[in-house]
């Protein structure tokens, strides 16, 4: 086992090295490409960036947004279940995204607000994945602002669609860009392969049972055993029908645990999870939930202005006093992320500030393919913060690619892409 602070992609040794074939060739007939640490592997880290790039060209899809469409993680979905899992296996973003009639050209920046949305949608019922915990529905007990995975979604498309969670999770882990996800420990201990047990069940549902039918997660009224609606619950059977009750509640989310598991196991070696608790995993998938304006200090690379100078002690100080909300908000602004991980070394970015000659008091822009914030001047914090506020409430596009390439380019920002 290992502590928290031991807690990075070096605990699961064949991700960092972005194993294509995790088979050893001490342990079978074919040689895999590995961790350069490994005894086992034949090719150096450079072979491995080698075969990458060769894969990296071939990952291209075309999204459609906008009312009349499906939702962008049922479009991923059908698209990525279907690949060959080693052209996904890569270290800053998994596959390119086109937005078709749209501007933006994706250099990681539409990767990144693609995920983001893809997160809004499983928690927005847009797709039936996910469902609250039934405490929220009674407001009662613990998680009431967690989510649990649908038992009711079992047909073959869903099965699909979980493979894909499971996916997004595992390129989560591996490119080190968290998933917003606001997942009950349930769903992390079973991810684990950690029995469960009553106390977890009174986690996620206080409600009470009372017959050999009772209430899945999702509010269907099912029976417990085969043939539960004929059975009368007695004080004879009571013991039968608590075990009953409880073995179907523990159970009924394992066909949906599996596929997502199906698809992690794909991107990275699934049986290491067992050696992470749930919180561990959690943290591994989804970060911190709290955007951490003194983690963005210690990423910060300054252009054509310096630390000392008023306009940046007046954005450091708007950014303190902004909610936990707005700052996720200007976040997903300059980066196109809403989360963080939990170490500032996993982010191969730097947050870039720039100093802009434009008219004083103008709105602030952002490129989030390069993490970088564009600020004119200002006459005050007071105006800086109100602008800087308008523009991560109502600008949330990332569409202006075409006219920034025109009117907006600095040659010296192709060198800040770092994908």
């Amino acid at each position: 086992m290992f502590n928290d602070a031991e807690m990075s992609l070096d605990v699961l040794v064949p991700l960092q090295a972005l194993t294509v074939t995790w088979k050893p060739s001490c342990l079978g007939s074919q040689p895999f490409v590995g961790h350069n640490h490994s005894a086992c592997g034949v090719l150096t880290s450079r072979a491995v960036t080698a075969v990458l790039i060769k894969y990296r060209s071939c990952i291209f899809f075309y999204i459609h947004r906008g009312r009349s469409s499906k939702p962008i993680f049922v479009q991923i979905a059908k698209q990525v279940v279907n690949l060959n899992p080693l052209e996904l296996r890569l270290p800053s973003r998994a596959w390119k995204v086109k937005l078709v009639g749209e501007g933006a050209d994706d250099a990681g920046g539409v990767f990144d607000d693609t995920i983001t949305e893809m997160c809004q949608e499983l928690q927005s019922s847009v797709v039936d994945l996910l469902i609250h915990t039934p405490n929220s529905f009674a407001d009662v007990g613990s998680n009431t602002d967690r989510f649990l995975l649908n038992p009711g979604a079992l047909s073959d498309d869903h099965m699909i669609q979980f493979r894909f969670l499971g996916i997004l999770m595992a390129v989560a882990i591996r490119t080190k860009k968290p998933l917003d996800l606001h997942l009950a420990p349930w769903v992390w201990k079973q991810l684990c392969s950690i029995p469960l047990a009553e106390s977890d069940l009174e986690e996620v549902d206080m409600i009470p049972l009372d017959s050999f039918m009772a209430h899945s997660a999702d509010g269907r009224l099912v029976p417990i055993v085969p043939g539960g609606q004929n059975i009368s619950l007695s004080f004879a059977n009571r013991t039968e029908y608590v075990e009953q009750a409880l073995h179907y509640r523990l159970h009924e989310m394992d066909a949906q645990v599996s596929a997502v598991r199906e698809g992690m196991s794909t991107i990275i070696p699934v049986p290491l999870l067992s050696l992470l608790t749930a919180q561990q995993l959690e943290q591994l998938v989804c970060g911190l939930p709290e955007v951490s304006v003194e983690m963005l200090k210690k990423l910060v690379r300054y252009r054509d202005i310096t630390e000392s100078q008023q306009l940046i002690g007046w954005f450091w100080q708007s950014l303190e006093e902004f909610t936990n909300e707005e700052r996720v908000l200007f976040l997903r602004f300059v980066s196109g992320r809403s989360r963080l991980p939990s170490n500032p070394a996993d982010i191969s970015q730097k947050f870039q500030i720039i100093k802009v000659d434009r008219p004083v008091n103008g709105l602030p822009t952002a490129q989030t393919c390069f993490f970088l914030l564009r600020l004119p001047p200002y006459t005050s914090q007071a105006i800086l913060a109100e602008r800087l506020r308008y523009s991560i409430h109502n600008c949330p596009s990332i569409d202006m690619d075409n006219y920034m390439l025109t009117h907006n380019t600095d040659p010296a920002d192709s060198s800040d892409n770092e994908d």
